[in-house]
């Protein structure tokens, strides 16, 4: 019996290296698969990591833009109210020129002063600028010619002679131009 027996446990080792085998062999499978699906896992939130970056990024950007579209439309809306006021200032401007040269009361002249000044203060506040054109050198940028004038002076040619219509800037951009008499 001792050989039967010894066969007997050989079998079973065998049988026993057989089912073990076998169980590494799934368990190898297993521990792939395993892996595969954690490597595809890492992926899929590494992706999802990206996109959610991407995301909040984009939402900032929009966040943003509509900040600054918000400010240009409050730019824009005092901007054309402004603009809509420089006539009212040229009528002041006038009627100054036209007091001063009359023999009406110093009290209409002082009034128009007064109302004068304190637009033009309120005005100077929000960023309004008179563009100082007499005497200065002809630019495209702050004037428009409206004439051209001979001059005997030459240091006179290619200067601004006379200004036909105050012109404005509103916090550095131009919103009228000076129009504006050149000599030649």
């Amino acid at each position: 019996m001792s050989e039967n027996t010894q066969k007997d446990t050989e079998q079973t080792v065998k049988e026993e290296k057989k089912v073990n085998s076998r169980k590494e062999k799934k368990e190898k499978t297993r521990i792939a698969e395993l892996e595969k699906t954690i490597s595809e896992l890492e992926e899929k939130v590494a992706k999802d990591k990206d996109d959610y970056i991407r995301l909040m990024a984009e939402f900032d950007n929009y966040r943003r833009r509509t900040a600054q579209e918000k400010l240009e439309i409050v730019s824009m809306a005092s901007t054309e109210t402004i603009k809509g006021m420089l006539p009212v200032l040229d009528d002041c401007e006038r009627a100054l020129k036209v007091l001063q040269e009359s023999d009406d009361s110093d009290a209409a002249k002082e009034g128009t002063e007064l109302i004068y000044n304190k637009l033009m203060t309120y005005l100077k506040s929000k960023g309004l600028a008179v563009i100082e054109a007499a005497g200065k050198t002809f630019d495209t940028d702050m004037h428009e010619a409206v004439a051209q004038f001979p001059v005997q002076e030459e240091d006179m040619k290619g200067k601004v002679f006379d200004v036909v219509q105050t012109g404005y800037t509103l916090n550095g951009k131009v919103i009228r131009f000076a129009k504006v008499v050149v000599g030649i």
